[in-house]
């Protein structure tokens, strides 16, 4: 099976704030489905705009950088057999979280 990248932008979710029990509700339920499916294998928010860029020659600097236009807001990572399911369970999860996702193969594990 291939692990797949599914992600959001922060600030994607823009519903009203009373809204956010329903998503929150509706989120864990499609968690909850890809666990008993065997297909999760994790995921979650990122706090927003906390990032900090380590440079390779070691210096760290809070990020992330002005000039960025999309940041990281959330993601999970699913175990698949095809692109085609992965693409079903971003559908999921962009009708629960009531904003889009985007879809990523992530490539293998160079240490197996």
């Amino acid at each position: 099976m291939t692990q797949y990248l599914i992600s959001f932008d922060d600030g994607a979710m823009t519903f009203p704030e009373e809204e956010l029990p329903d998503v929150t509700k509706a989120a864990h339920e499609v968690v909850q489905e890809a666990q008993d499916a065997g297909v999760w294998v994790f995921g979650g928010g990122l706090e927003s705009q906390r990032a900090s860029v380590v440079a390779t020659d070691g210096t760290v600097t809070d990020g992330p950088y002005p000039e960025t236009k999309e940041v990281l807001g959330g993601f999970a990572v699913v175990d698949v057999p095809s692109r085609e399911e992965a693409l079903e369970w971003a559908a999921k999860i962009a009708v629960a979280c009531r904003c889009a996702q985007e879809v990523r193969e992530l490539l293998p594990d160079p240490a197996v």
